[in-house]
């Protein structure tokens, strides 16, 4: 049996570098393919590169809980609001504590920057209450009727009442926007301000209307309105963005406040609202989406065990109720940003439904989701950060990238000549690499470069350039011992296959590491470290070694010229080992 040959190996070896060499450009062709069908050409800039707009918010002592503001609930808040933040498209935000008592929340500058910096603004607690009174606010606000008509659609005109007008017609009314739940019986539905709750197989019943007063609920579980609330309640002006703020400031949760509220732009509501019966963390999920059967938007909404009982409670309450007294509020920030009524007793889901869209559906269940925050926040500043400033940031950052690399190509270049032919071309394919992938990984993840990144991708050229060193210095201690160039790039291989994978490694380790403890923009330092870092290893094994294959089968490498960088006279190279070894002389007998 003949003995296998040496030197031969799976692609990328000696014998079919090529298949090494056309599968890395295929992934080349793939990856840049899809960056200009994606019509994602260039990496999404962070806040710092790109602008954006920087928000921090204070923690605020809270009436009874003198420990409130702990690492573990700032923790929570920050988590909260990320989700917040994110759960609207908005890629990239940053949110992190800052000392003890701060939230740093960093918007990038792009798609619903504006409204996630409105979202995070509104950073107390989430309550469900019960309405005990509503009515239109505002100088322009029409006044109640003496009698309420019934409506069939279940929703007064913006800038009503709760009972609506006694002349307006079906055609008047604005669609009404109810809720449903799996569990629901058919009952009557009521006028309402804004959305309605009713059972799955509930249909709009029309229901005489309240009074034209405001009046308060003779539920037994809620407070009745004192005097000073009524007067409150009386004096308060919605369209008064002051009072608006103002209104049922600092109140705790056992308390009836009076609070605004609008359903349509310029329209306010005011009300009296009972103590809080659920809050938001009683709120498992919630999110917007098409109802399959009426095509419309709709937010539906899902319980913990514990807020099943407690939402099948009150809604199974204020069904019995007549309008305005079947409503609930979902107050956040002291403001009511949905009131649905009540038609039937629900439990562990209900669905809030109507003249939705997507926008107004989406924001809703953002706000269930992840409203409910351990802690009240006042937003201490909020600072824009220009573009120009990023520029400029970024031009630094370039500038000092490109005098990184022009060091290394005059390094590789006078050192070892020819070699830094192959060593250009593979630092060439990182960085196409790393380009396309970045650009790809914006609307894939989210992923944004900022300036740590791009320090961290300048390091990575370092990485980059020492793994060829290490193959290149391989193959020329290879050839100090006698060997011909072919034989010489091969038996370098192994060793410096070991030494660079356990340098990567490391490498690596480190990021990884650095990406999981800390926070921000370090983590993008970290993040383009250990990406470049697997690229390294990709284009070490797919492209540097199989091109350095076919160099060495050239006559400018292989011949060994002074330009080539593989010299043997300017190397030392020894003489062959088989060509040192001295053959002994036959000995002759002795003489007796």
């Amino acid at each position: 049996m003949a003995a296998p040959k040496k030197g031969r190996g799976p692609a990328g070896g000696q014998g079919r570098p090529g298949r090494a060499l056309a599968l890395i450009l295929i992934v080349m062709v793939a990856l840049a393919g899809g960056m200009f069908l994606s019509g994602h050409t260039t990496p999404r800039l962070g806040i710092d590169l790109a602008g954006g707009t920087s928000i921090t918010l204070e923690a605020q002592n809270q009436p009874g809980k003198p420990n409130a503001i702990n690492p573990t609930n700032m923790d929570t808040a920050v988590g909260i609001i990320e989700r917040r933040v994110n759960g609207l498209g908005v890629s990239e935000a940053e949110v992190q504590t800052q000392g003890r008592e701060n939230i740093i929340v960093n918007i990038p500058k792009g798609t619903n920057s504006k409204q996630a910096q409105e979202q995070v603004g509104t950073t107390a607690q989430l309550y469900f209450r019960p309405v005990l009174t509503v009515q239109a606010s505002g100088p322009e606000a029409p006044k109640p009727s003496d009698s309420a008509s019934p409506s069939a659609s279940g929703t007064p005109k913006p800038g009503e009442s709760a009972q609506g007008e006694d002349k307006a017609t079906d055609e008047d009314k604005p669609k009404g926007e109810e809720a449903t739940g799996s569990e629901a019986t058919p009952s009557a539905s009521a006028t309402t301000q804004g959305r309605a709750v009713t059972g799955a197989l509930t249909k709009d019943d029309p229901t005489p209307g309240a009074s034209d007063k405001p009046k308060a609920s003779e539920s037994p579980s809620a407070d009745p309105a004192t005097a000073k609330l009524q007067e409150e309640f009386t004096k308060l002006d919605c369209t008064d963005p002051k009072q608006r703020s103002e209104a049922g400031k600092n109140a705790k949760p056992t308390d009836s406040i009076v609070a605004c509220g609008s359903n349509v732009p310029g329209s306010y509501e005011k009300y009296i609202l009972g103590p809080a019966e659920v809050s938001g963390s009683d709120v498992d999920d919630a999110k917007g989406a098409i109802d399959q059967q009426s095509g419309e938007w709709i937010v539906s909404m899902e319980f913990t065990s514990a807020g099943a009982k407690k939402f099948q409670t009150i809604t199974g309450r204020l069904s019995q109720q007549q309008p305005p007294m079947n409503q609930f509020a979902i107050v956040l920030d002291g403001e009511v940003v949905s009131a649905p009524s009540v038609r039937t007793a629900l439990s562990k889901n209900a669905q809030i439904s109507g003249s939705f869209d997507q926008q107004s559906a989406e924001d809703l269940g953002n706000i269930l989701s992840y409203g409910a925050l351990p802690l009240t926040f006042k937003e201490v500043s909020v600072t824009t950060v220009t573009a120009a400033l990023g520029s400029e940031q970024l031009q630094a950052g370039l500038i000092a990238g490109a005098i990184g690399l022009a060091l290394v190509i005059i390094y590789l270049v006078v050192y070892y000549r020819g070699l830094a032919f192959i060593a250009l071309l593979s630092l060439l394919v990182s960085g196409i690499l790393t380009y396309t992938i970045m650009s790809l990984l914006g609307p894939a993840i989210g992923f944004a470069l900022n300036l740590p990144a791009v320090c961290g991708a300048i390091v990575a050229i370092g990485i980059t350039a020492d793994s060829f060193i290490v193959y290149f210095e391989r193959v020329r201690d290879e050839i100090r011992e006698g060997r011909t160039l072919r034989p010489a790039i091969e038996r370098a291989w192994p060793r410096a296959r070991r030494t660079i994978l356990v340098s990567d490694f490391v490498s690596f380790l480190a990021a990884a590491v650095l990406f999981i403890v800390t926070v921000g923009k370090v983590q993008g330092f970290a993040f383009t470290l250990g990406l470049t870092t697997l690229l390294d290893v990709v284009v070490v094994f797919l492209f540097t070694k199989p091109l350095m294959t076919l160099m060495g089968r050239t006559k400018f490498f292989s011949k060994g010229g002074p330009w080539s960088g593989l010299d043997p006279k300017r190397l030392g190279a020894q003489p062959p080992l088989r060509r040192s070894r001295r053959v002994n002389a036959p000995t002759e007998p002795k003489e007796a």
